[in-house]
């Protein structure tokens, strides 16, 4: 599993204009699996995407299509961790790649 967090490097009023396009980035990768959870960063100078994949080089073609990425918006800092323990009421497959 992977943490992706983005810091952003352009005002507020400039990550807005490229809002509702990373959303539908999100929505994409939602749809593909790809996808756990995401949200902003309080405070908001920022988000974190909780991402399964292959690798890390998986992750990084990833995050190379996201709009605040091709318009140089936000930096990114990738965690990759091995899930030893969840919460019970998350299957197996949630954590399976």
């Amino acid at each position: 599993m992977f943490v992706i967090e983005l810091t952003y490097k352009v005002p507020l009023a400039q990550i807005d204009e490229y809002l509702e396009s990373h959303v539908h980035f999100l929505s994409a990768h939602y749809g593909l699996g790809t996808f756990i959870a995401s949200g902003r960063k309080v405070p908001r100078d920022g988000g974190v995407i909780l991402a399964t994949a292959n690798d890390r080089k998986e992750v990084e073609a990833i995050i190379k299509q996201d709009p605040f990425y091709l318009h140089q918006l936000a930096d990114y800092k990738i965690t990759e961790f091995v899930v030893s323990k969840k919460a019970q009421h998350f299957t197996d497959s949630f954590f399976l790649l």
